[in-house]
C-alpha cells in the first residue's frame, strides 16, 4: 500500500484537489443544460429523437473542441510564468506589443471587459447553480415547491457569511465530494444508457449537421442553451497557477468528461423513452429511493461550484488592485499556509446582494438560463483574441498554422457569442450590464490614477535638484529614518515638503520608495529591490511585486541589509490627497467626479502595504485635477 507521502499518492492529491476548486462549475452544468435547451427561452427547442440526438452531438463536440482542443490542448499552455486567467493572459499579450499604439489600447480594454464579465458570471452562476439542486425537491413532491426560493436564499446567505472563515478547514472536502459527484452521475448515466444504447449515435456529428439543416434558426439560437455545457471552462485555465496543467489536464479526461457525458447521454436516454422526464432529466436519472440522498449530493457539489467562483472574484479583485484597475480595498487572508486563499468584504458582500436578488427576480433556474451565457460566451470569445498575439508574436506561429487554428476558435466562439446575443431581451443584459458598469468603473480608475500621476509629475520639484539645495538651506536633522511613499520618486513628495514647512526639521535619514506592480505573477528576488544612494543621507528606493504577490513593504526592508533600517527608529510618511474636480480637465466631468468618488472611498495604503498603524504619518494635501 501506498504511504500517503508517496510520490503515486502526491500524483493522485493533485487532480483530487483540483476536482473540487477546478470543475465545481462546469461539472454542475448536467443540472440545468438540457432542460434549458428544450424548455426555457423564446425559442425552446422542440423534444424530437433527432433533435434531441442533434442537441447530444452538439454537447459532445463544443466539450471536445472548446476545452479539449481549445483550452487543455492550446490555451493552457500559455501561462504567464506558470499563471493562467484572463488577467494573467492579458498581461502576457501586452508584453508582446509596443508600448502605445491604438492596436496595444484596444486589447487592453477587451481584456478589462473581460474580467468585468466574470463578475456577472459569478453573480449567476452561485444562483443558477443552487437554485437547481435545490429544485430537486419539486421532483420529490409538489408541496416543496414553496420552500425552493426561501431554502435556497437562506443555503446562499450561509455560503457568503462562512467566506470570512476561509476554506481552509473544509475545502480537503471538496475533492472527494466532487469525486463522489462525478462518479455518482456517470453511474446513473451508464444505467440509463443501458436501456436505450442507441443514444450514442449521437457521437456522430452528422446528428449535430443534419439538426442545423433541419432547424436553422432555432438551431442556432440553441447554441445559446450548449454554451451552457462549457460554463466553467475557464476556470482550467485560470487556475492552472494553484495545481499545474498536468493535474487539471489528468482530472479531466480521467473523470470529468467521461462523468459528463455520460451522465449528458444517460438523460439523453431517458427522455428517449420519457419524453415527459424533460421536467428535470436530471433527477429523474436517480431511482426514487436515491432521490433525497442526490438533491444533497448535488446541494453539496453547486456550493463547491459557488465557492470557486467566488474565491475566483476575489482573487481577480486582489489582481486588478495590483494592476492599477481597482480602487484599494481590505482584502484578508483567511489562511496562514495558503497565500491565495483572501476575502475582500466588499466584493462578498455586493455577490451575496446581486446573487439573491438574482434568485428572487428570476425565480427558477430554467429562467436564469435565458440570462446565463454571455458573459460566458463574451469572455471566452476575448480569451481567444488574446491567445492570437500569443501564437503569433511570442510562439512565431506562422499564418498557416496559428492563423487557421485561431480561425476556427474564433468561428466556435462567435457563433456560440452570437446566439447569445439573442438572450439580451430575456435576461442577458443582466450581465452585460454588469459587465460594462465594471468596465466603466475599472477604465476610469485607470485613467483618473494615470491623470493625477501627471499633474503630480508636473507640479512637483525634481529629487535631485531639492536634494542639493540642501546643501544651502539650514534644516535641523533629528535621529531616526523616515520613509516616504511615493508613486513618483524622481520627484518631492508632497508629504516631505510639508514637513519641512511645518515642522522644520528631517530626519537623519529620508528614503524616497516607490512600490511597483510588475505585469508578472511574480518577481525574482534579485530585482525585488533597488537603491540609489543621493547626497545628504537621502536614499531613492523601489520595490517590485508580481501581480500574485502580497506587497507586504515592511517584511522586504526590515529584512535587507543593502540600507540597514531599524523598525523601532523608522517611520513611515504617506501624503492623503484631497481631489477637487475642473471643468475642461483631459476626462469628462461625470467620470471625474466618479473617480474622485472612488479614490474617496478607496482604502487606506496602511493596510494593502501591510505598514504597522503605530509608525505611520498621513499629511493631507488637496489637488486639483
Amino acid at each position: 500500500m501506498a504511504s500517503p507521502t508517496s510520490p503515486h499518492s502526491a500524483r493522485l492529491a493533485l487532480p483530487l484537489a483540483a476536482l473540487g476548486v477546478v470543475y465545481g462549475d462546469i461539472g454542475t452544468s448536467p443540472l440545468y443544460t438540457l432542460n434549458t435547451i428544450f424548455t426555457a427561452g423564446i425559442h425552446p427547442v422542440p423534444l424530437t429523437p433527432e433533435n434531441l440526438l442533434g442537441i447530444l452531438s452538439l454537447i459532445f463536440w463544443s466539450l471536445v473542441v472548446v476545452v479539449c482542443l481549445k483550452y487543455v490542448t492550446f490555451i493552457m499552455r500559455a501561462d504567464n510564468h506558470g499563471e493562467g486567467g484572463i488577467m494573467a493572459l492579458l498581461s502576457l499579450a501586452l508584453s508582446k506589443l509596443p508600448q502605445q499604439g491604438r492596436y496595444r489600447r484596444t486589447m487592453l480594454l477587451l481584456g478589462i471587459f473581460g474580467a468585468a464579465l466574470f463578475y456577472g458570471d459569478g453573480a449567476i452562476t452561485p444562483a443558477i447553480s443552487v437554485l437547481s439542486a435545490v429544485e430537486g425537491l419539486q421532483v420529490a413532491s409538489p408541496l416543496f415547491k414553496d420552500v425552493v426560493i426561501p431554502l435556497t436564499l437562506v443555503i446562499v446567505v450561509l455560503l457568503f457569511l462562512f467566506q470570512r472563515k476561509g476554506t481552509a478547514r473544509v475545502g480537503a472536502l471538496f475533492g472527494p465530494v466532487m469525486l463522489l459527484w462525478f462518479s455518482v452521475i456517470g453511474l446513473l448515466g451508464i444505467l440509463e444508457i443501458a436501456h436505450n444504447p442507441q443514444v450514442l449515435a449521437a457521437l456522430n456529428p452528422l446528428h449535430a449537421l443534419r439538426f442545423f439543416l433541419r432547424n436553422h434558426t432555432i438551431a442556432f439560437l440553441a447554441l445559446g442553451g450548449v454554451v451552457l455545457s462549457l460554463t466553467g471552462a475557464e476556470a482550467l485555465y485560470a487556475d492552472m497557477g494553484h495545481f499545474g496543467r498536468r493535474p487539471i489536464t489528468l482530472a479531466w479526461y480521467g473523470l470529468v468528461l467521461p462523468a459528463l457525458l455520460l451522465n449528458y447521454y444517460g438523460q439523453g436516454a431517458l427522455l428517449l423513452g420519457n419524453p415527459k422526464a424533460i421536467d428535470n432529466p436530471f433527477y429523474l436519472l436517480a431511482p426514487a429511493w436515491a432521490l433525497y440522498p442526490m438533491i444533497l449530493l448535488s446541494t453539496a457539489a453547486t456550493v463547491i461550484a459557488s465557492q470557486s467562483v467566488i474565491s475566483g472574484a476575489f482573487s481577480m479583485t486582489a489582481q486588478a488592485i495590483k494592476l492599477g484597475y481597482s480602487p484599494r480595498m481590505e482584502t484578508l487572508h483567511t489562511s496562514e499556509s495558503e497565500k491565495g486563499q483572501i476575502y475582500v468584504p466588499a466584493i462578498n458582500w455586493a455577490l451575496m446582494l446581486a446573487v439573491s436578488a438574482l434568485i428572487l427576480g428570476f425565480q427558477s433556474s430554467a429562467n436564469l438560463a435565458t440570462a446565463y451565457g454571455l458573459a460566458v460566451s463574451g469572455t471566452m470569445l476575448i480569451t481567444t483574441v488574446l491567445a492570437n498575439i500569443v501564437f503569433q508574436r511570442l510562439w512565431h506561429w506562422g499564418l498557416l498554422r496559428g492563423g487557421l487554428l485561431i480561425a476556427g476558435l474564433m468561428t466556435v466562439d462567435l457563433s456560440f457569442f452570437s446566439a447569445n446575443l439573442a438572450k439580451i431581451s430575456e435576461g442577458g443584459w443582466l450581465p452585460l450590464a454588469m459587465g460594462i458598469g465594471l468596465f466603466i468603473l475599472m477604465t476610469t480608475w485607470k485613467r483618473g490614477r494615470t491623470l493625477l500621476a501627471a499633474r503630480m509629475r508636473r507640479e512637483s520639484i525634481g529629487l535631485d535638484a531639492f536634494v542639493a539645495s540642501l546643501a544651502t538651506t539650514s534644516c535641523a536633522r533629528v535621529p531616526g529614518t523616515a520613509i516616504f511613499l511615493t508613486a513618483n520618486p524622481e520627484g518631492v513628495p508632497h508629504a516631505l515638503l510639508h514637513t519641512m514647512k511645518h515642522m522644520k526639521t528631517l530626519h537623519e535619514r529620508i528614503v524616497i520608495l516607490a512600490v511597483r506592480t510588475l505585469e508578472v505573477p511574480r518577481t525574482s528576488e534579485d530585482r525585488r529591490m533597488e537603491v540609489e544612494a543621493l547626497a545628504h543621507n537621502f536614499y531613492r528606493v523601489t520595490l517590485r511585486f508580481g501581480f500574485m504577490e502580497e506587497p507586504n513593504v515592511p517584511n522586504v526592508l526590515f529584512r535587507q541589509e543593502v540600507l540597514p533600517l531599524q523598525e523601532m527608529e523608522t517611520v513611515f510618511i504617506l501624503s492623503r490627497e484631497s481631489l477637487i474636480p475642473r471643468v475642461g480637465s483631459e476626462m469628462a466631468l461625470w467620470r471625474e467626479k466618479l473617480f474622485i468618488t472612488l479614490f474617496r472611498n478607496a482604502g487606506s495604503a496602511i493596510p494593502y502595504f501591510k505598514l504597522p498603524p503605530n509608525t505611520v504619518v498621513e499629511i493631507g494635501a488637496q489637488v486639483l485635477l
